[in-house]
């Protein structure tokens, strides 16, 4: 709880959620009203839509299944306006995915920006000046292929529909359908509320879909996952932990001939203040660039914010050089999964298994997703497919595939390298190059993680250093939002769960910490004493960080929130 010297654990002031029951339960809708499909997939990321194509492609080949399956073999089922309106990535992708899901296809017609064509990788020391350092084997990346993850999702949802998938867009699943112990869908969310949670004039009810199998590929802290791993016992070793990344796309007048990757500053080093993370800055074509930064959301000072860092490392002599004479067309934010191996949950429960960062399948050392994404999601649908065969549920094959593949490998070999920089930024980058130089041999063990709101917070003086917005190199989060094609209507009900009232420290924390500017302290707010927030819920681009500091983010109507473009 609060203690005397202004520190608080967000983890003490928990949101008003009601019992589990209300994102978990059985089919309420007569069977006559029931929608049925083959297999229902969650979400159309990289992973649902890797599992939809390379489902429909066993399918082609076993027309008796297809037919058994119905009318709708594979609907992909997805809250945002398009495939990849809510897709967002620093971009580097390896291309072992593609080429197994697309073995045909010239990787000149893949929807990249081609080869990694160089890279460097730099020690940020100070505001003035960097070092460069030679490359660590975890940032060199070869043979990889610069994306926008968002464009790559519509790619995939067109092939997706050109094999015979349903995409099924602004669809919200708010509810999984369990019945005897078995996952037999999902329920869609209503659609035209008010504020209060009344039927407006365009009021259209929620449906239940019934599936034989079901996908939860919805990325991070996807809604129903969260609800399946608690209420279906899935949990893992380790609680999951998480990281925030702010991402800007500029339009530059001069190509970036390398990626650029930094640690370093404006993260301060001490322990006490837990600031772990690093930047990218990725080529994108002759004239564009994708920025970010992405810190550990189990930081402590309570004015620490992500946008704000990503807006202050911009004003550094090499990254304003890039930026020089260019303007930012693209913005985004989004929740990274950093737990690695201990905190992977079970990924499977009879009828439904989980894909990509629902399961926590993020490598943290190489900052890489994409292609682990994809590959769940082919081998989901292999095994979902075996057991459609044999009429089965038991989908616990899948489980011992991912754990047996690269997914699996790899996480195991980077199992500890994010738990060491507790210690601080030197302490930790030393152990965890002995990690990487004994491939996760030595230090070897289990270190744990711990959860992010379970991390005291104070109220500091990080935000004396952010710039002020200058509308040419640095920006406010409120214009920030406005570029992501949000369009979350002003009278709908409000999906963001949180204590309504708590210590001055956990306010300026969520205020800080949102990139959206979704918390608002009051200004006429004590200083001590309880704070009654505001929340601007219609700002939210969902990027799930609430979840991990003491919040609970749960589905909005289907099409709201953001459009993204090029992320």
């Amino acid at each position: 709880m609060s203690s005397s010297n202004g520190h608080s654990a967000p983890a003490d002031y928990p949101p008003p959620v009601v019992p589990e029951e209300e994102f978990v339960g059985t089919p309420t809708d007569a069977e006559d009203d029931r929608i049925e499909v083959g297999v229902a997939i969650i979400g159309a990321g990289q992973a649902g839509l890797a599992c939809a194509i390379r489902l429909l492609a066993l399918l082609e080949q076993d027309p008796a299944l297809a037919e058994r399956l119905g009318e709708v073999p594979v609907a992909v089922i997805e809250k945002g306006k398009v495939a990849g309106a809510h897709q967002l990535s620093g971009g580097i992708m390896r291309p072992s995915a593609m080429r197994q899901l697309f073995p045909d296809l010239p990787v000149s017609e893949w929807p990249t920006y081609g080869e990694v064509p160089g890279e460097a990788v730099h020690v940020m020391l100070n505001s003035k000046r960097s070092l460069r350092i030679p490359t660590p084997p975890p940032f060199k990346n070869h043979g990889n292929h610069i994306v926008s993850v968002a464009q790559l999702n519509r790619w995939l949802g067109e092939r997706a529909e050109e094999a015979g998938a349903y995409i099924l867009s602004e669809t919200s699943a708010t509810k999984l359908l369990v019945e005897d112990g078995v996952v037999r869908g999902v329920r869609s969310g209503d659609k035209g509320r008010g504020k209060q949670g009344e039927e407006l004039s365009n009021f259209e009810p929620g449906s239940d879909v019934i599936a034989r199998a079901t996908v939860l590929a919805e990325g991070t802290w996807g809604h129903l996952t969260g609800a399946a791993i608690r209420a279906l016992d899935l949990g893992q070793q380790d609680p999951q932990v998480w990281a925030l990344g702010v991402k800007e796309v500029w339009e530059v007048p001069k190509p970036l001939q390398k990626v650029i990757h930094t640690l370093g500053w404006p993260l301060r080093t001490a322990a006490k203040y837990r600031e772990f993370g690093g930047s990218w800055v990725y080529p994108m074509g002759e004239d564009h660039v994708s920025i970010g930064f992405v810190a550990g959301l189990d930081y402590t000072d309570a004015t620490f914010s992500v946008h704000d860092v990503l807006q202050q490392f911009k004003l550094h002599p090499l990254i304003r050089g890039i930026l020089e004479g260019g303007k930012r067309v693209g913005w985004g934010a989004k929740a990274i999964p950093e737990g690695g191996y201990w905190a992977m949950p079970r990924l499977h429960a009879p009828g439904m298994v989980i894909c990509g960062d629902g399961g926590g399948m993020v490598n943290v050392p190489e900052l890489k997703g994409i292609h682990y994404a994809m590959h769940s999601g082919i081998l989901a649908a292999e095994k979902i497919y075996d057991a459609l065969k044999r009429d089965s549920t038991d989908l616990s094959a899948y489980d011992d595939a991912v754990h047996d593949s690269l997914i699996g490998r790899d996480l195991y070999r980077t199992r500890n390298m994010k738990q060491p920089f507790a210690r601080g930024f030197f302490v930790g980058g030393a152990i965890t190059n002995a990690m990487v130089a004994t491939k996760g041999r030595f230090p070897g063990g289990h270190w744990a993680t711990h959860p992010d709101a379970d991390a005291e917070v104070f109220v500091g003086k990080r935000k004396d250093s952010y710039p002020k917005p200058d509308g040419k190199y640095t920006f406010d989060k409120l214009s920030s939002v406005y570029i992501t094609g949000n369009e979350t209507r002003d009278d709908a009900p409000n999906h963001i769960r949180i204590a309504r009232s708590v210590p001055r420290e956990v306010a300026e924390m969520w205020q800080w910490m949102c990139p959206a500017g979704v918390y608002e302290v009051p200004e006429d707010a004590p200083e001590e004493g309880p704070v009654e927030l505001i929340v601007n819920y219609t700002n939210c681009v969902q990027c799930g960080a609430i979840t991990a500091k003491g919040g609970r983010l749960t589905p909005p109507e289907g099409g709201d929130g953001p459009l993204y473009q090029l992320t």
